[in-house]
């Protein structure tokens, strides 16, 4: 008699035993061969914020978004450790599972509950961007333990030094099946970086005794800062468009040129963000989303004529932001089309404009390094310090000035000296 396949399927549901309570508990209901068991997610929700059918909180919110990451890197590892069960020919039931799942000692900790714990503990203190970039690291993590070591978790007092440096050349070999590019050194070094800080949680919090990081360096390849001249800024300030889409773009572009402002802290501008300065004239005043610094940047005059400009557009004022809503991902498309129009031969991209403010803009033109880094909104000079580096050319052209003047001055000695004699 041919023995029948078993069946395995997750979802996430409420308990809802206590209905006095603000938030109920979500657990993962695991169902094999009809028969279920209710793990804990250690997660709560309110009952207005839960989507029952789906299985996942409502997307309206960015903490959602980092509670349904969550859920689906839990689910993940569920049927990882189903496919691992399947694989190595294991009987499959409720029992065998859950022991399979959580090992002999369900308060052992371990790689995924450190990466989940970490993903979890953070989504109140940095943005939803920089999350993001933590959450594709537990996705490699888990690659690795899939392909490499055939293994759906693993035990923190296992991870060592080797598996630190097997972890690295797994990710320099691994080659997407999809439309993505394989990842470049860098993109290498910034996944092992995630990967040390959620370590040096676990070392913090006495779950694991040596640091397998301890011998391994971070090899990251320097690159120069890209940015504009003023030619080129020049070229693409005088270039008007037919397409409104394109002229927004460009007009979004400029601002960030003259004010130093990423992506997300320009979306987020409101007209509560500009305010009369000690001078008298308007400043803009706001917190970097990617750190929490509070900014403070006196407006040029190139800023204010964009914000005169779309201070009533209707898109803008239904929102109440500055500007008109537009996705990173969209804007630095049409950059690519602004940059072939004005014949500018860069990776123009929106985060080139902040390099622009901080060299071309202030450096070049003698603003003190201490005032652009606070403007930029840089915790350490330090990171200011990288913009300096690339205005040599501009040091060159100041000390040929001095030269000429020490040269004009020795020359006029020289004439009046002959005019005595």
């Amino acid at each position: 008699m041919e023995k029948k396949a078993n069946t395995f399927s997750v979802i996430f549901r409420l308990r809802k035993e206590r209905l006095n309570e603000e938030k109920f508990p979500i657990y993962a209901r695991i169902t094999i061969n009809g028969k279920r068991i209710e793990l804990a997610t250690k997660q709560k929700i309110k009952l207005e914020d839960w989507n029952d059918q789906k299985g996942m909180a409502k997307t309206k919110k960015e903490e959602f978004k980092v509670l349904n990451n969550y859920l689906e890197q839990m689910r993940s590892s569920f049927v990882e450790c189903y496919r691992d069960m399947t694989i190595k020919k294991q009987v499959i039931n409720i029992d065998t599972f859950k022991k399979a799942y959580y090992g002999h000692d369900e308060n052992e900790m371990t790689l995924f509950k450190l990466t989940t714990y970490h993903n979890q503990d953070m989504k109140d203190t940095i943005c939803w961007g920089t999350l993001k970039n933590y959450f594709t690291t537990q996705k490699y993590l888990q690659k690795f333990l899939k392909e490499r070591l055939h293994l759906a978790d693993i035990s923190l007092k296992d991870i060592n030094y080797k598996f630190v440096t097997e972890f690295e050349y797994f990710l320099k070999s691994f080659k997407p099946l999809d439309h993505h590019k394989a990842l470049s050194n860098n993109g290498v070094m910034k996944h092992m970086e995630r990967f040390r800080k959620m370590i040096n949680v676990a070392l913090k919090n006495e779950w694991l005794e040596k640091d397998p990081f301890k011998a391994y360096k971070l090899k990251f390849t320097k690159y120069e800062r890209g940015y504009l001249s003023a030619k080129e800024l020049d070229r693409i300030e005088r270039k008007n468009f037919e397409f409104e889409r394109l002229q927004y773009v460009k007009d979004l572009f400029v601002f960030s040129c003259y004010t130093g402002l990423a992506y997300t802290d320009a979306m987020k501008l409101t007209p509560g963000n500009f305010i009369r300065g000690i001078d008298g004239d308007y400043w803009l005043t706001t917190q970097r989303q990617k750190t929490g610094t509070p900014v403070k940047i006196p407006l040029l005059p190139k800023a204010k004529e964009i914000i005169e400009k779309y201070k009533n557009n209707p898109k803008s004022l239904n929102d109440g932001t500055m500007f008109p809503n537009i996705s990173n991902q969209r804007l630095n498309g049409y950059l690519k089309e602004l940059a072939d129009v004005c014949k500018i031969d860069k990776n123009l991209t929106f985060h080139l404009a902040r390099h622009t403010f901080a060299t071309t803009i202030t450096l070049s033109n003698g603003v003190p390094i201490e005032s652009v880094s606070k403007m930029l909104g840089h915790t350490k000079i330090t990171t200011t310090q990288v913009y300096a580096k690339v205005i040599e050319s501009k040091l060159s052209d100041d000390m040929k000035l001095l030269k000429q003047k020490l040269n004009d001055k020795v020359n006029e000695v020289g004439i009046m000296r002959a005019g005595e004699e």
